[in-house]
């Protein structure tokens, strides 16, 4: 256990960092971005599905939508929380096991400023997505891998926090009042809405536990002393 906290010291302190100012104003630009990906995971299993994807709009308020057309509406509606925590994790395993953080940062810089360009139309969320597009390419441009890996470590760890409190909250604890993609997935195929967030709050910890077990093997602390 000593060798653990003295191989992962990094992680664990950014881990309570975030955690302990997550009701804060400081953190709600990550759950924000988070929220993107939530939307972003929908548009993606319209197109993956034979659709398309229309607009998508986020809020201040860490609301959002993705309008699609056609495509399969189950994988649709199951692919926000479960695929936003994916496209979280594979930030966090990307930084915590490759050299690929300024290709990475890079990608998801210009992800974000295309969906800007093709879907998005309130000036709030334009602002946002731009801003966080401009900032990754500027990041990925101008700053150390260290500071890459680090952006997209706390990134991914917004996600894998962020993703399975949303699930709980919107279709378990307010089952009844909130109209979540539980709900409309409830609905639209049957069961209730708490059997549809159950079963994806079992899967996100799932995912989220073989995450940190394909991650945490080695030692993941940063020097801060490489380019």
């Amino acid at each position: 256990m000593t060798a653990f906290f003295r191989g992962h010291w990094q992680l664990l302190a950014l881990t309570a960092l975030v955690f302990a100012l997550w009701t804060t104003p400081v953190v709600l630009p990550l759950k924000i971005l988070v929220v993107v990906l939530h939307e972003l995971a929908h548009g993606a299993a319209a197109v993956l599905t034979g659709g398309e994807l229309v607009e998508i709009d986020i809020t201040q308020a860490q609301g959002g939508h993705a309008i699609t057309r056609g495509g399969s509406r189950f994988a649709i509606l199951t692919a926000g929380y479960l695929g936003s925590l994916l496209l979280g994790v594979a930030l966090f395993l990307a930084a915590l096991r490759t050299r690929a953080d300024k290709v990475v940062a890079t990608c998801f810089g210009l992800l974000l400023l295309s969906v800007t360009a093709l879907y998005i139309r309130t000036p709030f969320a334009i602002f946002f997505c731009a801003g966080a597009g401009a900032g990754l390419l500027a990041m990925a441009r101008y700053l150390s891998h260290d500071v890459n890996d680090m952006v997209l470590r706390i990134i991914g760890l917004s996600s894998m926090i962020y993703v399975p409190y949303d699930i709980f909250d919107d279709t378990i604890a307010r089952a009844g009042t909130a109209m979540s993609d539980a709900a409309m997935l409830a609905q639209e195929f049957g069961g209730p809405t708490v059997m549809w967030g159950g079963l994806w709050l079992i899967l996100s910890l799932a995912v989220i536990a073989a995450c940190l077990r394909a991650g945490l093997r080695r030692p993941s602390n940063l020097s801060f002393g490489r380019g």
